[in-house]
Order: structure tokens, then sequence, then C-alpha cells
């Protein structure tokens, strides 16, 4: 059973994540060969606030 832990910027639509989950659990079926409901994907909205890199943080970018 595959899991994909997502970590995205809040933001996003339920319609892309939506799109982007049923992407995700395609190619992984198509690579793998697994049934879908054997897919689990868990997204996770962090506030860029809550982000850095390189030292920065993403809401002061």
């Amino acid at each position: 059973m595959p899991t994909m832990h997502i970590e995205l910027f809040s933001g996003r639509t339920k319609e892309q994540k939506r799109e982007l989950v049923a992407a995700l659990t395609r190619e992984t079926c198509r690579v793998l060969g697994c049934e879908p409901a054997s897919v689990d994907i868990l997204l996770t909205d962090v506030e860029r606030e809550n982000w850095a890199t390189g030292g920065k943080l993403w809401s002061e970018a």
C-alpha cells in the first residue's frame, strides 16, 4: 500500500487538489501495478510563515 505525504503552500483550490491526487494515483498504479484503492495520499497545507528555504521564510521572500 503506497502512502504519499505531500506538503504544499496553503491556497490551492479543492479542484487543484482533486486533480493532483487523481494524477498521482493514476501514475502510481501505472508504475507499481497496484489498484487505486491501495493508494493513500495525505495533503498538508502549510502557511508560508511556517516554511523556509535557504534560511528565509517564504512569507518574507
